[in-house]
C-alpha cells in the first residue's frame, strides 16, 4: 500500500506510542454475545485511569473465538472511545479502524521461518499496511527466536514502528538492544511481571493486560517502579491460568463485566486462582496522584531514539 511513511513516523514521534497501552478482553454476556456496554465501559475506565492508550483484539481479545462481526463491532466500540479521547490504538487480528495508529502483528507462529524469513514477512506485511505496524515478538509461543540483530534489521523497514517485546525475561540481547536502541523504534514490554526491568533499561512502555486490574498503579509505574514488587506479583497471579481467564473472573467478581466467560478452547479460570488474583489486587495501593498525560501522548521517551 501507498502511504507516506515520513508523515506517519512524524505523527508517532508527535502522538508517542510510548506508555501504557491496555489490550482490552472481549466480555461476553449471559447469552453468549459480546457485551459491548461492558467492552466500552472497560475502555473509558482504563483511559480514565490513567492508561496512554488502548489495543483492540490482541491475543488478550479472544480474535481467533470471534465472528468477523464480532470483530468488527469490538474495534468499532474501542475506536470511538479512543477518538472520543483523543487517545492511541492499536489493532490486531488483521482490523483496521480510522482512529488506529498503529496495527500489532505477531511474529509468525509455529513455521519457525528464520530470522530472513520473518524480515521478508515483515516487509511485505509494513508494505501492505495502511498504518504503521507494530510487531509483536513473543518466541515461547510462536516458536521463532529473534536476535538483537535481526530486530534491528525490522526496525530499518519502512512501515515498522516498533515491538511489543516479551521474550519471558531479561537476557543480553535485550541489554544490547536496548543499550543502543534503533532510531524512531518503541519498545514495548509485554511481559507484565519483567516491564519494570525492561523499562528500567529504557523501554519506552508496556502492552499489558494485567493493566485491567489495578491500572492506575500500572499507570503510574512507568515512570515509577516503587510499587514494582506488587504489580509483579499481581501480574504473575493474573497469568497463573491461560490469559485472559484470571483476569476476566478478576473483572467480574468486581463487578465490571457481567460473565467471566471465555469462548473454547479456553475454560474458566479456577476459584483458587480468582482468589489469590483477586488477593493481590488488593495489596496494590493506589496512587495518590493519576498520570495524566497530553492527548496521544505518554510519558517521556527513554533510552536514545
Amino acid at each position: 500500500m501507498n502511504w507516506n511513511w515520513r508523515l506517519w513516523s512524524y505523527t508517532l514521534n508527535c502522538m508517542t506510542l510510548g506508555g501504557l497501552f491496555v489490550p482490552l478482553i472481549t466480555p461476553f454476556g449471559a447469552d453468549g454475545g459480546v457485551a459491548l456496554d461492558a467492552l466500552e465501559a472497560l475502555a473509558r475506565e482504563m483511559l480514565d485511569e490513567g492508561a496512554t492508550g488502548l489495543v483492540a483484539l490482541g491475543t488478550t481479545g479472544e480474535p481467533q473465538a470471534l465472528s468477523g462481526d464480532e470483530r468488527q463491532a469490538v474495534v468499532d466500540v474501542i475506536g470511538r472511545v479512543c477518538a472520543e479521547r483523543g487517545a492511541p490504538l492499536i489493532v490486531g487480528a488483521g482490523r483496521y479502524h480510522s482512529a488506529a495508529v498503529a496495527a500489532l502483528h505477531v511474529v509468525p507462529p509455529f513455521v519457525r521461518p528464520g530470522e530472513d524469513g520473518v524480515v521478508a514477512w515483515f516487509e511485505r506485511v509494513a508494505r501492505e499496511s495502511p498504518v504503521p505496524v507494530v510487531i509483536y515478538h513473543i518466541p515461547y509461543r510462536t516458536g521463532q527466536l529473534l536476535s538483537d540483530e535481526a530486530l534491528r534489521r525490522l526496525a530499518a523497514l519502512p512501515g515498522v514502528a516498533g515491538v511489543k517485546y516479551a521474550v519471558g525475561g531479561i537476557d543480553a540481547g535485550t541489554v544490547a538492544l536496548l543499550a543502543d536502541p534503533p532510531t524512531d523504534f518503541v519498545v514495548l514490554g509485554g511481559d507484565d511481571v519483567f516491564v519494570a526491568p525492561l523499562l528500567a533499561l529504557g523501554a519506552h512502555g508496556g502492552i499489558l493486560a494485567s493493566a485491567h486490574v489495578a491500572t492506575a498503579a500500572w499507570a503510574a509505574l512507568m515512570d515509577d517502579r516503587r510499587e514494582w514488587g506488587r504489580l509483579a506479583m499481581l501480574g504473575a497471579a493474573l497469568f497463573a491460568e491461560p490469559n485472559p481467564t484470571v483476569i476476566k473472573a478478576v473483572l467480574h467478581a468486581q463487578g465490571r463485566i457481567p460473565t467471566p466467560d471465555v469462548r473454547l478452547p479456553l475454560v474458566p479460570a479456577s476459584a483458587a486462582a480468582r482468589d489469590r488474583a483477586v488477593r493481590a489486587a488488593r495489596s496494590v495501593p493506589r496512587p495518590a496522584r493519576l498520570p495524566r498525560w497530553p492527548a496521544g501522548a505518554g510519558p517521556a521517551r527513554r533510552g536514545r531514539r
